[in-house]
C-alpha cells in the first residue's frame, strides 16, 4: 500500500483550520498529516495538533520554504502538497495513485474555485485549460509527487511567490504532470476580497512581470496587497 504525505503551509488559519483538517482524517491510514507553519500567532497550532501527525514551526515564514521543510520530515513517498483553503475529494488518493503507477513522476487536481460570483466557475475551468495545455500546475490544484522526484530537482526554489510554477518547470523535464479532472474545492477569498476582475489582471500581469525577470520578492509585495505596483 502506497504511503502519502498531505504537507500544509499555514500562517494564522485559526478560523478555518478545524473544518479543512476534519475531512482528511479518514485519510490517516494511509497518510500522515504534516503542518509547517510560518510563525502563526494566533490558535492555530492548538486547534491543529489533534487532527495531525506533526506541527513544525519554521523559523521563516514563506509556502516555498514551509513546504520544503514538511517535505523533509515526511516519511512517505508521495508527497501532496495542499493549502489550508483548498478541500481534497474523497476518492484522492486512488486518484494519484493510478497516475503514479501509470508512469507520471507528479501531478495535480483540477481546481474550483469555490464562491458566490457566478464567474468563478469560468475562471475555474480557464485556469484548468490553461494548466492542462502548458502542463504548469498552481498550488491551488494541490500538486502531488513522488518524494524521491521531488528532492531530485531540487525541491521548491524558496523564492515569496511562483515557486509552484518554477517547480512545474523543473518536473515537466522529468515527466509530463499527471492531470486529475475530479476538482479539489478551493476558497475564492482572495478574488472576493480584491474583486474578480482585478484579481484576474493582477495574477496575469505578475505572471508576465515574472517571466520577464522581476525578483519574486516584489511580485510577493504586490500579490499581498492587490495591488499593481510596490510600494
Amino acid at each position: 500500500m502506497k504511503k502519502y504525505a498531505i504537507i500544509v503551509p499555514t500562517l494564522n488559519e485559526e478560523r478555518g483550520i478545524v473544518a479543512f483538517l476534519e475531512p482528511l482524517q479518514s485519510l490517516r491510514m494511509q497518510c500522515e498529516i504534516i503542518i509547517a507553519d510560518g510563525g502563526s500567532t494566533d490558535a492555530t497550532r492548538n486547534l491543529a495538533k489533534p487532527y495531525i501527525d506533526v506541527f513544525l514551526s519554521c523559523d521563516n515564514k514563506g509556502r516555498a520554504l514551509q513546504m520544503n521543510q514538511g517535505a523533509k520530515h515526511a516519511t512517505s513517498d508521495i508527497l501532496i502538497f495542499l493549502h489550508a483553503d483548498t478541500l481534497l475529494p474523497e476518492s484522492a488518493l486512488q486518484n494519484i495513485a493510478t497516475g503514479i503507477d501509470s508512469g507520471h513522476e507528479w501531478g495535480r487536481f483540477d481546481m474550483q474555485l469555490m464562491g458566490k460570483h457566478p464567474f468563478l466557475k469560468v475562471i475555474s475551468f480557464m485556469m484548468n485549460w490553461r494548466s492542462r495545455l502548458s502542463g504548469i500546475a498552481t498550488g491551488d490544484q494541490a500538486i502531488f509527487v513522488n518524494k524521491a522526484t521531488f528532492e531530485a530537482v531540487g525541491t521548491y526554489p524558496e523564492i515569496a511567490l511562483m515557486e509552484d510554477i518554477a517547480l512545474s518547470k523543473q518536473l515537466k523535464k522529468v515527466t509530463s504532470p499527471y492531470c486529475i479532472q475530479q476538482t479539489v474545492q478551493s476558497s475564492a477569498r482572495r478574488w472576493e476580497s480584491f474583486g474578480i476582475r482585478r484579481t484576474i489582471l493582477l495574477m496575469w500581469y505578475l505572471r508576465l512581470r515574472y517571466f520577464l525577470g522581476t525578483p519574486a520578492d516584489e511580485l510577493s509585495d504586490m500579490y499581498r496587497k492587490g495591488c499593481f505596483k510596490v510600494g
